[in-house]
């Protein structure tokens, strides 16, 4: 099996299982009313006691980051030429990408909730992942190396910056449950596949670099 082969099925096969780690489990827990996922943390940070203290300082949206990284980055590949996916392949990245961005709504929204400070970050997501997805054919012709870059940059920020904000709340978590919590699934694979997209993301950029005894 050539690299070029195994890239063209990394890519979808890395974004579906990021958002299935991020809607998976980050917090396990026996009790299902007491496992936290990633789409959970968004809105859960916002009651810890040291989160509404000051004494943690967190970017709540960038809990978020994971799902913008998966819709963007299926609306990018969708139609690339240098992967030829067909139209059913094409369809199923278009579909992600969609259920990725309608994920970025909060719960009870309404349309004057999304326009309050408190969410316009998030609406502004929202709206660039759906427009992304709509011209996605013509983001297909961004040179390899801009879409590569841009992959890489998601991918690569949107496993940092939630990791590192969820290990700073965890000690609040543990203290909450009266017990210590280590970082579940959900966490890892998300991160793992979202380091995987960026990978194949840079294969597909420098194609000759990464493998000089391809055909």
């Amino acid at each position: 099996m050539s690299s070029h082969t195994i890239v063209r099925w990394l890519l979808p096969t890395a974004l579906l299982l990021a958002f299935a780690g991020y809607v998976g489990a980050w917090v396990d827990h026996r009790v299902a009313g007491l496992v936290i996922t990633g789409l959970d943390l968004g809105e859960y940070v916002k009651f810890l006691t040291p989160v509404r203290s000051g004494e943690v300082v967190l970017w709540r949206e960038g809990f978020y980051l994971p799902l913008v990284a998966v819709s963007l980055t299926a609306s990018l590949v969708a139609f690339r030429r240098e992967l030829c996916y067909a139209w059913p392949m094409r369809a199923a990245l278009l579909a992600l990408a969609i259920v990725a961005a309608l994920n970025l709504l909060p719960p009870a929204w309404t349309p004057q909730r999304m326009l309050t400070d408190e969410f316009r970050q998030q609406a502004l997501a929202l709206a660039g992942c759906l427009a992304a997805m709509a011209f996605s054919p013509l983001l297909a012709l961004l040179p390899a190396r801009a879409f590569a870059v841009i992959v890489a940059v998601l991918s690569i920020s949107a496993t940092i910056i939630p990791v590192r904000q969820f290990l700073r709340i965890l000690p609040a978590v543990s203290e909450l449950y009266n017990h210590p919590q280590t970082p579940a699934w959900g966490m890892v694979l998300c991160a793992a596949s979202l380091l995987a997209l960026a990978g194949a993301a840079v294969r597909v950029g420098w194609p000759r670099r990464f493998a000089p005894n391809d055909d």
